[in-house]
């Protein structure tokens, strides 16, 4: 039975705009907000775009001992282009902050469900628009935790 290693986990939702962040505590149980990242979309093909600079300055500030994608698979389980995209990043991500590992998850709902309970929360239009990039990066990684305790 293999426990979860100690250690802060950095949650990752990859959107075509924005990247939502969010990380968990070094127990593993909980993950809350951190930030929303503007995705670079302008670096050169040789350079590190800002975001990915961003998300790695992140892993390091929080020494965190891994970061989980969430994988946008489409409700036929299938991968579509969005996937293929995410995958692409998540490479990238891998390359930058190595030996940190990349894990991707399944996260088909995440922006789905986290936008259904910031409405419940009376957090509606500009104001959802601004968090819930983090709020679905919460979702993935906390559903991943979850998973994780469950399998021990």
């Amino acid at each position: 039975m293999s426990k979860l290693t100690r250690g802060v986990r950095i949650g990752v939702d990859v959107g075509q705009v924005r990247v939502g962040v969010s990380r968990s505590d070094p127990d593993g149980v909980l993950a809350t907000p951190l930030v929303t990242l503007a995705r670079d979309l302008t670096a050169a093909p040789d350079a590190v775009p800002s975001d990915l600079a961003q998300l790695a300055a992140l892993v390091a500030e929080h020494e965190a001992v891994e970061v989980v994608v969430g994988l946008p698979v489409n409700l036929a389980g299938k991968h579509g282009p969005a996937a293929v995209g995410v995958k692409a990043y998540a490479g990238r991500l891998a390359d930058v902050i190595a030996p940190v590992p990349v894990t991707l998850t399944d996260e088909r709902m995440s922006t789905v469900v986290a936008s259904r309970r910031l409405a419940e929360r009376g957090v509606r239009g500009k104001r959802q628009r601004a968090v819930v990039d983090q709020a679905a990066a919460v979702e993935i990684l906390q559903s991943w935790l979850d998973a994780q305790r469950r399998r021990t």
